[in-house]
């Protein structure tokens, strides 16, 4: 049985549940939650596909409902329709390469076994990856773990609506 949470904080009338909870509730805290969320998308070196393989994963797995409606866009592109439902079923979803299979598969070993990624998963992703990419999409899942379960636990992820053009990431 799941639980769906309720709104636990009261967002001002006229006010953007998102906008208020991550920039004003706690001035010392918030912004720069944000602003380490924002870097996530603005400065990732990252492939389109492994990113949003990744990040689509662990909103699955957070039930976010604002995360797994999102899509990150570059350059005018996004990941085609049914990404979402392949990221879901990545072990045998068609058109997947190397790196976006481990993307997905990271990401959700990295949310609810990290402690059994052995040596032969890092053995298959050292050669994918570069450690530099490795340690990237490692912050990049630490943010959207973290962020997209505040949005899902305190009740914020079905009061957002998504962009019809997004100009920023979810937190």
């Amino acid at each position: 049985m799941t639980i769906e949470p309720t709104a636990l904080i009261d967002v001002p009338e006229g006010k953007d549940p998102l906008a208020f909870v991550w920039g004003e509730m706690v001035p010392g805290i918030g912004p720069a939650a944000a602003t380490f969320s924002a870097k996530v998308y603005s400065d990732t070196t990252l492939g389109l596909r492994e990113f949003e393989a990744a990040r689509l994963r662990i909103a699955q797995i957070n039930g976010c409902v604002f995360c797994q409606d999102w899509r990150t866009e570059r350059d005018g592109r996004t990941v085609e329709d049914g990404f979402d439902d392949a990221v879901a079923h990545w072990r045998t979803a068609t058109g997947f390469d190397d790196r976006t299979r481990l993307a997905a598969e990271y990401a959700e070993r990295y949310a609810l076994d990290h402690h059994g990624l052995d040596d032969a998963f890092w053995a298959r992703m050292t050669a994918a990856y570069t450690q530099r990419e490795v340690v990237e999409l490692t912050m990049c899942l630490g943010s959207w773990l973290a962020f997209g379960r505040l949005n899902h636990v305190l009740g914020l992820d079905t009061r957002c609506a998504v962009p019809t053009q997004p100009t920023q990431p979810p937190s």
